[in-house]
């Protein structure tokens, strides 16, 4: 949606930013368009969050339940859920598949505000409106925790047990 400084903390007036050579510089390694990925190649898929999550996988940070998730991701959410393979989103990213997969269950947080300690209250009201349940468990192998939006641990190993692998 904008390159965001992260230094300052604040928009960059010019220049842009590709997606993928920016994950193949964080990863440190080989990258693909997700316009490539097939389901049948993986174990299982997992999504981080952030505000990439919510800016440039979907509108969600403009639009909140009235948002769009770009073609490729909402292809590979149904993709791995239709092959009952694990699909992890952390953080934000549990509303891409609120949006795509109806009735979905999935976690970003607490529903209620709690003293300060969970300012974005709000994104659970949001996941209803998309007609997902918030709770906090997994089902039809779809793993979420809140990661940064509450303070919690991000457990990788949870979603690569339910590959088997």
């Amino acid at each position: 949606m904008h390159v965001i400084d992260h230094g300052k903390g604040q928009p960059k007036s010019r220049g842009e930013v590709n997606v993928l050579s920016e994950s193949a510089r964080i990863a440190r390694g080989n990258i693909t368009d997700l316009a490539k990925l097939n389901v049948s190649n993986h174990d299982a898929v997992i999504f981080p969050g952030g505000f990439g999550a919510a800016k440039n996988l979907s509108t969600f940070a403009i639009d909140g339940k009235d948002c769009n998730v770009i073609k490729e991701v909402e292809r590979v959410l149904k993709d791995f859920h239709k092959a009952r393979k694990p699909i992890r989103l952390c953080c934000i990213s549990p509303v891409l598949a609120a949006k795509v997969l109806l009735g979905v269950d999935v976690t970003v947080g607490h529903k209620e505000e709690e003293g300060g300690k969970w300012p974005y209250a709000g994104t659970t009201q949001a996941i209803t409106a998309l007609g997902a349940k918030h709770t906090v468990k997994e089902k039809n192998k779809v793993v979420t925790t809140p990661a940064f939006m509450c303070e919690t641990n991000i457990a990788v190993r949870d979603v690569l047990k339910l590959s088997g692998k």
